[in-house]
């Protein structure tokens, strides 16, 4: 009698058990995927950059992007921003500079078509006479998928950082 009083109980468990780790199992696939599609997206950021291929970068934008600046406490569409950061892509082409970004993250939150990135990311050139220039930054990126593509909506460049907690961030 007393197996009895707690079967509904039982079963509901028991569906629970049954119904949950597959659904489970399913929401950790789509955030897995999602954080690849995201990867893929950074790695394009990363090679525009590398390659000097302006075009490349401003298609990871969103036309109405906004660029925040915690340094200079400021705001702008990222479309200005792009028209001033259109020249190193060009000197990186040509071969004048070299130059390179770096993406590490501490937090990625987001659903099928948004995201919300916090991390950091390393810029580094070397000038033609062999100067190094590395800029550690805090950022913060907001990013909508649109027609299957990943756009920066808006990219919040926080503060300045430093070596040491661009090492301690990789070792998360």
């Amino acid at each position: 009698m007393k197996v009895m009083r707690h079967l509904p109980l039982v079963l509901l468990l028991l569906c629970f058990a049954v119904t949950f780790p597959p659904v489970i199992a399913q929401a950790a696939d789509h955030g897995k995927a999602r954080l690849m599609e995201l990867d893929a997206y950074w790695a394009k950021v990363s090679r525009s950059v590398r390659e000097g291929d302006f075009e490349g970068y401003k298609s990871t934008c969103h036309a109405d992007g906004v660029l925040v600046s915690g340094a200079k406490k400021s705001s702008v569409p990222l479309s200005e921003a792009l028209a001033r950061w259109q020249q190193e892509f060009t000197d990186t082409r040509e071969g004048k500079i070299k130059a390179s970004v770096e993406f590490r993250f501490s937090q990625r939150f987001g659903d099928q078509s948004t995201a919300h990135e916090t991390g950091m990311f390393l810029y580094s050139t070397v000038d033609s006479e062999g100067r190094r220039k590395q800029e550690y930054i805090h950022f913060q990126a907001l990013l909508v998928k649109r027609k299957g593509k990943w756009k920066i909506m808006m990219e919040y460049q926080k503060s300045k950082a430093t070596r040491a907690e661009w090492d301690a961030l990789a070792a998360k």
